[in-house]
Formats: structure tokens, C-alpha cells, sequence
């Protein structure tokens, strides 16, 4: 594992969009440190925030095609999962 999650939370509209299962496997993914679509800047910028503590984004696609978003802060005290339109 190269993030802890801290406390785990889901907005209301990924809630609705998103299964269990997209959710779960997004998490993971976003635990180990693969960011999803993300462009090599953003990757880099992650895998930086690992070295110094600031803040993860990563971007997922779900089974259905609806893009959203994992969130980590940067002292990893919490990790939200949301659709873009809801940052």
C-alpha cells in the first residue's frame, strides 16, 4: 500500500452514479499509486505529493463509462470519492 486513506467518504452524486464495485476498485488502484486517466504531469505531480505530502488526485472511469475522481489530502487524513462536476 503507498497511500493510507485515512477516513473514506462519497459524495452524494458519486453515490448515485457509481456502483460498489467501481468504487472499491477505484480505491484500490488510487491505494497503490496508479492514478488512471491521468496526463504524465498529473502523474508526476502524484507521485511527488507521495515524496512530500501533498495533496492525490487520481481519475477513474466506471464500468458504465462515468468518469470520477479520488481524493486524498495531503496529510491523508481522508480521501473522498466524487464525480468531477461535484468539485
Amino acid at each position: 500500500m503507498k497511500v493510507p486513506l485515512g477516513q473514506t467518504v462519497i459524495t452524494w452524486g458519486a453515490l448515485a452514479a457509481l456502483t460498489n464495485e467501481d468504487v472499491l476498485c477505484g480505491l484500490r488502484r488510487h491505494q497503490l499509486g496508479d492514478w488512471g486517466e491521468l496526463c504524465e504531469e498529473d502523474r508526476q505531480a502524484n507521485d511527488d505529493a507521495l515524496r512530500h505530502g501533498a495533496r492525490l488526485l487520481s481519475a477513474y472511469r466506471s464500468s458504465q463509462g462515468e468518469k470520477f475522481w479520488i481524493i486524498t489530502e495531503w496529510d491523508r487524513s481522508a480521501t473522498t470519492v466524487l464525480l468531477p462536476e461535484e468539485y
